[in-house]
Order: structure tokens, then sequence, then C-alpha cells
């Protein structure tokens, strides 16, 4: 029997123990966490029964614990979760020694590569166009599931596919640049990419490796969908791929940048219309979800479900009925005449921005968390036009304190914490007439957090009880 290991005992590690598990592998499951530090997490208790679930399907799970690479224990196959660094030492090592080492991602491909896939990375927009095209190929009544770093992990829908009368149409999958590292063979029908700025250079060390990442996707997709009101992807994606297919927001005559694109391979906003590959789609009155940035997404995911051969429709209905996607810039309430908005999701200073320019101002920004590398010059001009005050919490409070400082911005306070933050907006709102109070953090969560949404979810948390 094959033995496969499995690194990282989250919703997609345990679905990718599974998948192996089902198919004859004597499987594995790893975490370096120990005990207590599993309990402690908010989902503790069922990841606790979940563990005791799997031990009984055979899947032997192991806390603080790495493979082990010699003779004895070797295994055939390692599967890292997303959270995993590529280049932690046990699986450099693996790979030196031909073992066969890939992600959950490539995983869930092997199983379903008969599937098409329609795959979206970037380093922002990414769940909004996901969630999007999974909305508009519903519409349209195909099984169409969004996964990857929203909706399902993928190896779920390995493990659906496997039960009777759940057939998949398409898969949908957002993306991130971890993912795709670790997925070398996946290919999908479509692939878009949404935008490119500077983020998670601490694991990738620079930005062209972290480029180089992200292109090996389009590289390897049929056909292939980018932003073309991104500086830095109209500047490569022109002369990298001269097949692509192009949006615009901003475009006019066609033009993107100083370059024509023919009317077959592009889609626009033209008198307030989306016009798609020459073609009207809809009104753009239709779509409520504020800012620019949004216009940018659903542009991205009108072209691919065209591409894939939605009706125009479908596309319609999918659009008027578009909740918006939870931590990205979502309305949670108002509260005395207050709006409180939770862009949770924003995690480095390009999304950071997008979010506060696209709330009325006066607003209240809460702001930090565990700060990334990045150019935050353009974040701060941002805070100076719309911000009345900032509330400073996590980590790099003390450090954007000082940046803040320094470009000559002194309305601002730490607070340390959300539920601070969340106490004093009130206070601040009705002394300054603000019309929001803005979760937009810029930082990643892992100082107080587990992730984003675990952020997002308390500022909700905290907002509802007022």
């Amino acid at each position: 029997m094959p033995r496969a290991e499995v690194i990282g005992l989250g919703r997609s590690g345990i679905a990718a123990a599974k998948v192996l598990n089902q198919d004859g592998w004597d499987v594995t499951l790893g975490d370096s966490a120990t005990e207590n530090s599993i309990l402690s997490r908010p989902n503790g208790q069922e990841l606790q029964a979940s563990i005791q679930k799997l031990q009984q399907e055979n899947i032997l799970v192991k806390l603080e614990h790495s493979p082990s690479l010699t003779a004895e224990y070797k295994p055939d196959l390692i599967v890292a979760s997303p959270g995993v660094p590529w280049d932690i030492p046990i699986l450099v090592a693996a790979r030196d020694q031909g073992i066969d080492t890939i992600g959950e991602i490539e995983l869930a491909w092997r199983y379903l590569s008969t599937i098409p896939w329609l795959g979206v990375t970037g380093t922002n927009g990414k769940t909004t166009t996901t969630a999007l095209i999974a909305a508009m190929f519903k519409a349209a009544g195909l099984s169409a599931p969004a996964c990857g770093n929203i909706g399902y992990a993928a190896c779920e829908l390995v493990l659906q596919q496997n039960q009777p009368d759940n057939n998949l149409d398409w898969i949908v999958a957002e993306l991130s640049s971890y993912q795709i590292e670790a997925s070398s063979q996946l290919q999908p029908r479509i692939a878009i990419w949404t935008t490119f700025t500077p983020d998670h250079l601490s694991r990738h060390k620079t930005l062209e490796n972290y480029y180089q990442i992200k292109a090996s996707l389009l590289d390897r997709s049929s056909q292939k969908i980018l932003n073309g009101d991104d500086p830095y992807l109209r500047k490569l994606g022109q002369s990298q791929w001269h097949n692509a297919y192009w949006t615009t927001v901003e475009g006019k005559d066609n033009f993107i940048g100083d370059r024509q694109i023919k009317r077959d391979r592009l889609v626009k906003i033209e008198d307030s219309w989306i016009v798609a590959f020459g073609e009207l789609i809809l009104p753009l009155s239709l779509f409520k979800m504020p800012g620019k940035h949004n216009q940018q997404n659903l542009l991205l995911a009108v072209a691919a479900a065209r591409l894939a051969g939605i009706d125009k429709n479908a596309i319609a209905e999918a659009i008027t009925s578009f909740p918006g996607v939870p931590h990205r810039l979502e309305y949670l309430r108002t509260y005395q005449g207050v709006n409180y908005i939770n862009d949770s999701k924003a995690t480095n200073y390009d999304a950071a921005e997008v979010g506060l320019a696209s709330v009325d101002a006066p607003v209240i920004l809460i702001a930090g968390g565990e700060a990334k590398p990045g150019e935050d010059q353009a974040w701060i001009a941002q805070i100076k036009r719309k911000a009345i005050s900032v509330l400073l919490i996590g980590e790099a409070a003390a450090d954007f304190a000082q940046r803040l400082s320094e470009s000559d911005y002194k309305n601002y306070e730490i607070v340390e914490t959300l539920d601070n933050a969340v106490v004093r907006s009130v206070e601040l709102a009705r002394q300054n007439n603000a019309k929001a109070v803005l979760l937009s953090p810029a930082c990643a969560s892992f100082d107080q957090y587990l992730s984003f949404e675990h952020r997002g979810d308390h500022f909700r948390e905290l907002c509802q009880a007022l």
C-alpha cells in the first residue's frame, strides 16, 4: 500500500487525507500544533471531534509531527496544505530526494482534471471576482462551486464528485501564489489575473519570484484574461501573452495604455454599458457594489463567463442579486447614523487604499495587525484625504503611528485591540459627524487572530452588539 503524508490539520489537509484514504493510500495527517493549541482555536472542539473521526477511518493523525524521510518511514507522496511554506527544509529535502511533493490544489487537480477549471489569481480582487463568476455559473444552471481560498477546499470537491448524482460542470478556483507554487501541473481552461502589486515578499523574497509564480498559472492555461487597468500587468502581459483577453474600465476606443486591442478580445465599459467582445451585455447601473476596483472585478468575471458560454441573461441575473463578499467592504449595520463596514480582507496597503477610496468621507479608519512589506505612500495619502481619525491596533500600531506622524497626519490613536477601537469609534463618530467606521487593516491578522475571517467576524460581533 502506498504511503502518503499530509501536512496541515486544517480544512484542506483533512479533505486531502480523506481523498487519499478513500483511494487506498496509507495516510498520516500531521501538524506541528500541540493538543492544547488545537483546543484553544475557536473551532477547537469541532476539530478534536474531526480528529477522532479521522482515526476511526484509519487515518493516522499526529500532532507535533513532521514527516520522516528515513528509509523505514519514507512516504511515496507528501501533500502540503496552502499555509505551509513551500521552502521549509522538509519539503525541500523531499523534493531533492525525488519524493512526489505537491499542494492540496494539485492533488485535487489529479482527480478532477477531466473537468474544466477556471483559476483566478492576483494580489487583490480575487475573492470578489471568483464569487461573481460562481454566481454567474449558478444562474446559468451549472454546477460550478467556488473553491481554493473561498468556498470549498478543492479536495472536498473530489469527495463530492465521488458521490452519485453529483457531477461538476466547472471548478472555479481562487488561487493564491502559495497554492500555485505547489501546483505545477494545474492547467485551467480559463485563467484570470486581477491585479499585481508587492505582497507576500516575506515568503517569495523578490517581486520577480512572486510575479513568475502567478505568471506560471497563465502560461499553463488555455485562455488568459488580464486586467488592463493594472499598470504592471499592462506593461508585462501584452508582451508575454499576445493571445490574451483584456478588460478595462478606463480604456477609450479599445485602447489599453498605448496599444489597441481587437474588439473580440476586449471587455470594457462604454456609455455606462458593459460591452464584452463587441456585444452589449448589460447596463452598469445593475451592479451595486461600490468602487472602480469592483467594476474591474465585474469585467473580469463577465469575460470569463462569456468565454465559458454563459448567456448574458444569466450574467444579468447574477449581478442584480449579488450580495457582495464577506470581509470585503461588507456593510454590517448603521448605528447612530454611522455605517459600520468590514474590510478585514484588506491585508495589504493597496487593498486598504482601495477600500478607503470606496467609502464616503469623513471616515474613522481602524487599521493595524501584522505588518507586511510594501509601499504605503498612496495609502497614507488616501488617509489624509478621507479619514477624520485613525484607530491603530495590533503589532503594527506603533510603526503606523510613526509613519502617519512623519507624513504630517496627527489624528491617530493607538487603541491596541478591536474591542477598544469599536468603543472609541462611537465616541469619535459622534464628535466628528463621521459617515462611516471602516475596518481596513492594511495588515495580516496573525498577531491577534487566526485569519482575516476570524478578525472580521469579531468586528461584526462587536458592531452588532453596540
